[in-house]
């Protein structure tokens, strides 16, 4: 072959494309690796308490959502116990097959009770929900309008759908209203969190009902954190306004109060009948496992007998809110046991979540593109079993280090 040829051959295969090179170039986290300011996928050695161990150290927790402090529950241990000798570890197959228990439909008629709707569905993930629910809603010919903080998975399912995604600005009533005028003519769903997992917010419903009524369109809300929070019984945003009947579908994930992983949507018998035999996240995926289910269940009777555990998850959350304000501390806009504590620049979020671990605090980091440009912030969030002791612990230890870096007086 001529050598002319040859070294063409070479110098094409030098130059083709790899769908790798992305993964080579990707450089920030080993930037923060080598300079002792990585935050995530740190390891725990122990249950999600208020206080945790990591390498051994004990450390005090405020980086959960564990908002009841139920995943170590004595109860939900044992029916989770309790049903993997009954069930085994899993159902090897969906639901729309064979993976379908009876303890999973006992859930479902449970947690349609306790929301006060028709019916609900469990999935296997609350990531789930979101993706089954909108893309199996918005058809090509729809629109889904979403505030522009709303979760990922909110996001995500908006993508999976078939319909076209409007976004208004966060909690913006006058900007849901323009794009609602906008697309009078269409079928509309909106879709908002309940509360905005990284403010600690919570959504304008009573506005977004009536926008909604005014201009025909159907709300979900995802009420992650919400859940077990919010309202007189725990049911979340809905009861905590007063409209119960009025929000169409309710989502709710077990990871958070409910103390375990799943997901679940909640609304009318037809409505959940349809999602049921057209999302497809829930169709081509195995169903939730004995011991998750069981764990929800159990979980669900406490927060309906013991309201004190919601009592102490507010007063906590109302001494930690007045700590950090009378420090001095730029604390966001939160109304709930998610309390930011806004520090400008990335940088800032990765050096105090860092100084802050080394005087024992485990907290949450926030930087940019999750929260806009500079204004980066520790996530911090509460539970019922927190201590004052610990809690006075914390406030110290944010004053130490906010000093240290200049946030503070």
């Amino acid at each position: 072959m001529d050598s002319r040829l040859v070294q063409d051959s070479q110098m094409a295969v030098k130059k083709a494309a790899d769908i790798f090179d992305k993964c080579l170039r990707f450089d920030k986290a080993k930037e923060l690796m080598s300079q002792g300011l990585y935050p995530y996928f740190r390891v725990i050695e122990s249950a999600q308490e208020p206080e945790i161990i990591i390498n051994g150290r004990r450390m005090i927790m405020i980086g959960s959502n564990n908002y009841l402090g139920l995943t170590n529950h004595p109860k939900v241990k044992e029916a989770a116990i309790e049903a993997i000798k009954k069930y085994g570890t899993g159902c090897a197959g969906s639901r729309f097959l064979n993976g379908t228990l009876d303890i999973h439909v006992k859930l479902e008629e449970k947690l349609a009770r306790f929301m006060r709707k028709e019916a609900a569905l469990v999935f296997s993930t609350g990531f789930q929900v979101n993706l089954g629910v909108i893309s199996a809603l918005v058809g090509k010919d729809d629109i889904v309008i979403i505030d522009k903080m709303d979760h990922a998975s909110i996001i995500d399912g908006c993508r999976l759908s078939f319909g076209d995604i409007r976004k208004f600005r966060h909690n913006d009533m006058n900007d849901l209203e323009r794009v609602l005028k906008e697309y009078e003519a269409k079928d509309k769903l909106i879709v908002v969190d309940g509360v905005f997992s990284m403010e600690g917010d919570i959504a304008s419903l009573p506005e977004i009902i009536t926008l909604a009524r005014k201009y025909g369109a159907r709300v979900m809300v995802d009420d992650a954190h919400g859940i077990g929070v919010l309202g007189q019984s725990g049911r979340g945003t809905a009861e905590h306004f007063g409209l119960e009947d009025d929000v169409d579908l309710i989502m709710g994930t077990y990871s958070k109060s409910l103390a375990s992983i799943g997901g679940f949507i909640a609304g009318s018998a037809d409505v959940i009948h349809y999602i049921k035999h057209c999302a497809r996240p829930l169709i081509f995926s195995a169903s939730p496992p004995p011991a998750s289910v069981a764990s929800v269940s159990a979980a669900l009777d406490i927060i309906e007998n013991e309201p004190e555990r919601r009592e102490a998850l507010w007063r906590n959350t109302k001494k930690m809110f007045n700590g950090f304000n009378e420090l001095g501390f730029e604390v966001g806009p939160s109304q709930t046991p998610i309390i930011p504590i806004v520090v400008g620049e990335n940088h800032n979020a990765f050096l105090m979540a860092m100084m802050l671990q080394e005087e024992g605090i485990f907290a949450n980091v926030a930087v940019s593109p999750a929260v806009p440009n500079g204004k980066a912030l520790i996530r911090t969030s509460y539970m019922a079993t927190h201590t004052e002791e610990q809690l006075d612990k914390v406030l110290e230890a944010f004053k130490k280090v906010g000093k240290k870096l200049g946030f503070i007086n």
